[in-house]
C-alpha cells in the first residue's frame, strides 16, 4: 500500500499508509455508534459517573466525540513508536520511519541489536511509554466533573477515560508473545540471554505462532460470532513470526559472507547487444534457459533485460523492436564489498531477482547477483552445517557460476 509522509518528530520520518486513511473513520463511526456502550463500561471500571443523555442524544456529538477518539488513540499509538524509536537510536540503531497503517504503528528499524539488553529495552520502551500515557489520562480524568449534563463535561471525561484504558489495553496486548509484537522481542531477548540469538529467535518464533493460531481459533469459534479483525492480526502475528525466523536465519548463515563471495563474475556474465531484436533475445532466452541479462552497448553496460520486459513487447512486433527500447534502464546496483545479507535486502526492498555489482573507486561493473547465486549459496552454507564456506564459494567452477543470470 502506498504511504505519505506528514513530517519528521527527532528526524524520524512519519508516514501514514494508505491503510490507516481507510480505518481511521470505519474506528470513529464504531466509537460513535456505541458510545452508549462506552459510558457504560467507563461508569462500570472506572465508577466515571458520566451522564450518557448528553452524548447520545445527538448524532453529531456521538460521532463528533468518535473522531477525537480514535485520532487520539493513533496520537498514543505513534507516541508508544516513538517510544521504540528514541531508545534504539540511543544505540546507534537508524529508524528509517515510523508507519501508522491499519494494525496501529511500526517503527521501521534498520536492524535490531543482537545483544539481548538493548533489544530488551528497545522492546519494552513502547508499552512503558503507554501505561505512563494511561496514567497521565486517567489522572486527568478524575478531576473532571463526568456526570454533569454538559456534553462539555460529559464528553471530555469520556474522550480521557476512553484514552486511559485504551493506552493500558495496548500496553497489555503488545507484551503478548507473538513477533512482531513487543512480547515477541522481550521473550526473544530473555532466550538470548543464555542461548544463540538464531536460536533464541526460532524458539520465540515458534511461541509467536502458537499464539496466533490460539487468537485466530478465538476469533473464528470464541461463541460470539466470527471477528474478522482479531483474524487478520492472528494471520500477522503467524506471518510476522514466520519472516522473524527466516531473516534471522539468513543474517546468520550469511555471516562474513560478502556479495564478491556469492556473486558471477564479470567475466562470466552472459550480455546482450543494445541493438539485438527482441525477438532474438526471446530465442537466446529459450536456448540457454537464462530470463534476464544485462544490455551492453560498445561493452558498456546501460540497461537490464529481462523475460517480462520482453514479453511486455508485441508479438508482431518484436522482429523489428530492439532490446534497447524495452529494457530497464533503473539499474539496482550494490558494492562488491557489500554483505551477502545486505544485497538480499534489498531485493526484497526492491521486488528485483537481480543486483549489478559495482567496484569502488569508479563504480565499474564488476558482475552480476540474482537471487539464484544467493539461494544456491544458502544451500551450500546449509549443506555444511553453517560454517563459513566463502573460499568455498569464491572457488567454485565456471560451470557453477554459470547459473541462470
Amino acid at each position: 500500500m502506498p504511504s505519505y509522509r506528514i513530517g519528521r518528530i527527532f528526524g524520524i520520518p512519519i508516514e501514514l499508509d494508505l491503510t490507516f486513511l481507510l480505518v481511521l473513520p470505519v474506528f470513529a463511526y464504531v466509537i460513535g455508534s456505541q458510545m452508549g456502550e462506552w459510558v457504560g463500561i467507563l461508569n462500570g471500571t472506572l465508577s466515571a459517573g458520566i451522564a450518557p443523555g448528553p452524548l447520545t442524544r445527538d448524532p453529531v456529538v456521538a460521532f463528533g466525540l468518535g473522531a477525537a477518539a480514535a485520532v487520539g488513540l493513533f496520537v498514543c499509538v505513534l507516541l508508544h513508536e516513538l517510544g521504540h524509536s528514541v531508545t534504539a537510536m540511543r544505540y546507534g540503531v537508524e529508524i528509517t520511519s515510523i508507519k501508522l497503517w491499519l494494525f496501529g504503528g511500526v517503527a521501521q528499524l534498520s536492524r535490531f541489536p543482537e545483544d539481548w539488553k538493548q533489544e530488551l529495552y528497545i522492546a519494552v520502551a513502547g508499552p512503558v511509554v503507554s501505561v505512563a500515557l494511561g496514567a497521565a489520562f486517567f489522572s486527568a480524568f478524575r478531576v473532571l466533573p463526568g456526570g454533569s449534563a454538559e456534553a462539555a463535561n460529559a464528553g471530555a471525561a469520556l474522550l480521557l477515560g476512553y484514552l486511559a484504558l485504551t493506552n493500558v489495553a495496548l500496553a497489555v496486548f503488545n507484551m503478548l508473545p507473538g513477533f512482531p509484537m513487543d512480547g515477541g522481542r522481550v521473550l526473544r531477548a530473555l532466550l538470548a540471554r543464555d542461548r544463540p540469538y538464531a536460536r533464541a529467535t526460532k524458539l520465540a518464533a515458534s511461541v509467536g505462532k502458537g499464539f496466533a493460531f490460539l487468537l485466530g481459533f478465538f476469533a473464528l469459534f470464541g461463541g460470539s460470532g466470527i471477528n474478522l479483525y482479531l483474524v487478520a492480526i492472528a494471520f500477522f502475528i503467524y506471518m510476522g513470526a514466520s519472516s522473524e525466523a527466516q531473516q534471522t536465519m539468513l543474517r546468520a548463515a550469511f555471516e562474513g559472507v560478502s556479495v564478491d563471495d556469492v556473486m558471477t563474475p564479470v567475466d562470466q556474465v552472459r550480455t546482450v547487444d543494445a541493438e539485438t531484436s527482441v525477438a532474438e533475445l526471446i530465442d537466446r532466452m529459450f536456448r540457454t534457459r537464462h530470463t534476464g541479462f544485462p544490455v551492453t552497448r560498445n561493452d558498456r553496460l546501460v540497461g537490464m533485460i529481462t523475460l517480462e520486459d520482453a514479453r511486455s513487447a508485441n508479438e508482431t512486433e518484436r522482429d523489428a523492436l530492439r532490446v534497447e527500447e524495452v529494457m530497464t534502464t533503473d539499474l539496482y546496483t550494490i558494492d562488491v564489498e557489500a554483505d551477502a545479507m545486505a544485497a538480499f535486502s534489498k531485493m526484497q526492498e526492491h521486488g528485483v531477482g537481480r543486483l549489478i555489482v559495482t567496484e569502488e573507486p569508479d563504480g565499474s561493473f564488476a558482475g552480476l547477483l540474482s537471487r539464484t547465486d544467493l539461494m544456491t549459496a544458502l544451500d551450500i552454507i546449509q549443506s555444511s552445517g553453517g560454517e563459513s564456506t566463502a573460499p568455498t564459494l569464491r572457488h567454485g567452477s565456471e560451470d557453477d557460476r554459470s547459473r541462470e543470470v
